[in-house]
């Protein structure tokens, strides 16, 4: 892993140990990654709402956004609730279950966060660029989310 993403780690465990509450610790994260990682357009955390069978769209760094509430299942975000395994969509105009968010969007990494193997939450990041996405992303955000679940 690149020394750059494991600098961002430090500081992602640093916000973690900080005892501030769990969703300034995951805006935090946010906007870390979407300020120091040149293909992160947009970052966010959906929360699963376990009795209702959605995600929703507890914080993000980016443009604004009409998808607040994902039906698991649906788009990538669903999938990943669902299959609880990291997806990544290089070119989103190939993916026939996709939420379009905008218009800028090329591709799309959705990684789940797993407490005790249960799905309880995912980072969603969009990317502006085509192809973005290399093993690099995967390790690091999946160490991100593996840190993160402490907080469910």
């Amino acid at each position: 892993m690149k020394t750059e993403l494991k600098q961002l780690l430090l500081k992602i465990d640093s916000s973690i140990s900080s005892g501030t509450t769990r969703s300034e610790i995951l805006l935090n994260t946010c906007k870390l990654l979407k300020e120091n990682v040149y293909h992160y357009d947009w970052v966010g955390f959906y929360l699963l709402d376990e009795q209702n069978s959605n995600l929703i769209l507890e914080v993000f760094d980016g443009k604004t956004t009409e998808h607040t509430m994902i039906p698991v299942g649906k788009g990538v975000c669903g999938q990943v609730a669902e299959s609880k395994k990291l997806k990544i969509v290089q070119d989103v105009s190939q993916e026939g279950n996709y939420i379009a968010c905008s218009i800028d969007v090329q591709s799309e990494i959705v990684v789940p966060v797993l407490k005790d193997g249960k799905f309880v939450a995912e980072i969603d990041i969009d990317s502006h660029s085509p192809s973005p996405f290399t093993i690099d992303d995967e390790k690091f955000l999946t160490s991100i989310c593996q840190k993160l679940s402490v907080l469910f």
